[in-house]
């Protein structure tokens, strides 16, 4: 019988087995089913992984080498196998040591980089680099996808942090974003960072150019308050940007984990060198943890054997990111990408069918305000959905205090309540209290049924500082990755994101009147609609 057969085998024979009662026979089960690493606290009792389940999934790990292949990963081999890349986005985070690709060290490079990138950080913020009209007081950064939602994300998750100019990040090639962005900025005072490895992401380079033009209206050289994260150092001199303000890195960093360099320059320059390389330490103390620690308590791991239990074998297809706290808002939507434009993929390596379901569908908000959205659905809706707690033991604001504790206190409740649910005879009771009798009280009663038994997992930290949001990317970084190898999955390709990008190019004439052969019938009949909407013959 196959790993999975037996994994799936097993949950079938628990039946209706609910999570209270593996706490009711383990008296140890809440701490037996947590792990620690560097003050993070990450538990899974609140599942239906029990002993047996667990070392099922270990083995499910184990079989699949997850040991080499973890190795192969920061050690620079290629493991991004259709496109013949090394995937080594730890290493722009791990500043020390060496890293061979191809028979060549790459961190002299990775370091080299990094020191540029600070000092152009402390340039603008000390103002010995200034705009036309003065010292750098806003950095809009531009780019899509990875070169957007990591240090967007990562930006708001610090904002106690930033003592440096104002951040704004502009991805949506809607003209309404770089418009609302931009209105009331002073090109003077603007520093415009556009990240693209290629120089020529369409979207990326549209709202560079309008970025350009605004800039230009007051400014008599523009192209001087403007950087540059991107490897095409020929198209970025021709956009007029000087070689010095260009940040290029290598192929072996793919998008979605390129944040840990030169893709990180605005929030470099929101926080500071310092604060920088705080969060690059939280990632590198999350690469030895997961390097080292054996799997039964290793974070990385056991959080990706979670998910595993929850999609693949209990066949669960979404899971929902609930961080109790707003500065983490964006987090959600980061972890979207992370891992759907890793593991949502159809073939194995070989290129043969996957047997099982790929990756679920990643969604959330943070907490509390998803409990009066659709948490409603998490606790009576027909459908499982398993989800993942994150909370703060302490807040940034010591005089609101009382706010935090009231946090906490739902994220707590929250999970207890999924779990223990409410039975049918505890909700007659409550209808009882309240004077109703007979079929009415039945009824009222019915409404009030919570079936819990729903699973979730709890992720603790002291407090949302540079060093534990940096553990919190590579943490979930790293989850994917062990999902990808037990799946047997490229985690590291993404080509379906570049069939999009090839029928755009091709669906765009079409709107532009010209006749382009090879569309469906929709697609000509909506690109007409669209021309008679805007009054176009």
């Amino acid at each position: 019988m196959s790993d999975w057969n037996k994994l799936k085998s097993y949950r079938a024979a628990q039946g209706d087995l609910r999570i209270t009662e593996l706490f009711d026979a383990d008296h140890t089960r809440a701490t037996g089913f947590c792990a620690e690493a560097e003050g993070m606290v990450f538990d899974y009792s609140k599942t239906l992984i029990d002993t047996e389940a667990r070392d099922l999934l270990l083995a499910l790990a184990d079989n699949a080498d997850l040991a080499s292949r973890r190795e192969a990963m920061f050690t620079g081999e290629k493991i991004n196998e259709t496109e013949g890349r090394a995937v080594l986005h730890t290493a722009l985070r791990n500043l020390s040591g060496s890293v061979t690709v191809d028979g060549a060290d790459v961190m002299p490079e990775v370091r080299a980089i990094h020191e540029r990138m600070s000092d152009f950080a402390r340039a603008v913020r000390n103002g010995s680099f200034a705009g036309q009209g003065g010292a750098i007081t806003d950095v809009v950064n531009i780019g899509i996808g990875g070169s957007d939602l990591g240090p967007a994300m990562a930006a708001l998750a610090l904002a106690p942090y930033h003592d440096g100019p104002r951040v704004h990040f502009v991805s949506n090639v809607d003209g309404a974003d770089i418009h609302d962005t931009l209105d009331g900025l002073n090109p003077e005072t603007t520093l415009v960072i556009v990240a693209s490895k290629t120089f020529t992401t369409i979207e990326t380079m549209t709202n560079a150019q309008t970025a350009r033009d605004w800039m230009a209206g007051k400014v008599s050289d523009p192209g001087a308050q403007f950087a540059a994260l991107s490897s095409a150092v020929e198209k970025t001199a021709e956009f007029g940007i000087d070689p010095a303000r260009v940040f290029g890195f290598e192929d072996w960093v793919g998008g979605r984990y390129s944040m840990w360099g030169p893709i990180g320059l605005s929030l470099m320059i929101a926080v500071g060198p310092e604060g920088f390389d705080q969060f690059l330490s939280g990632g590198a103390a999350m690469d030895t943890h997961f390097r080292r620690a054996p799997l039964a308590e290793n974070l990385p791991v056991l959080l990706a054997l979670t998910g595993i239990w929850h999609n693949q074998v209990c066949g669960y297809p979404t899971r929902a990111v609930l961080p109790y706290d707003n500065r983490l808002m964006r987090l959600p939507a980061y972890l979207q990408q992370l891992e759907m434009e890793s593991n949502g993929k159809g073939v194995a390596m070989d290129g043969s069918d996957l047997e099982v379901a790929s990756g679920p569908v990643v969604w959330g908000e943070p907490g509390t305000n998803g409990q009066h959205a659709f948490y409603q659905l998490i606790h009576q809706g027909t459908a499982v959905v398993p989800c993942e707690f994150m909370l703060a033991a302490r807040g940034h604001e010591p005089d609101l205090a009382h706010h935090h504790i009231l946090l906490c206190a739902n994220c707590l409740a929250q999970s207890e309540a999924l779990m223990r649910g409410r039975s049918l005879d505890e909700a007659r009771a409550l209808m009882q209290a309240k004077g109703l009798t007979g079929a009415e009280l039945d009824r009222q009663a019915r409404h009030r049924v919570f079936k819990g038994n729903r699973p979730s997992i709890t992720l603790l930290f002291n407090q949302l500082t540079p060093f534990v949001l940096g553990q919190i990317v590579a943490l979930y970084e790293h989850r994917v990755f062990v999902e990808g190898v037990i799946l047997g999955i490229n985690s590291f390709d993404q080509w379906g994101v570049e069939l999009g990008k090839e029928l755009a190019l091709k669906v765009e004439p079409l709107l532009k009147g010209q006749d382009m052969p090879g569309h469906d019938a929709s697609t000509l009949h909506l690109a007409a609609e669209v021309r008679r909407l805007r009054g176009e013959a």
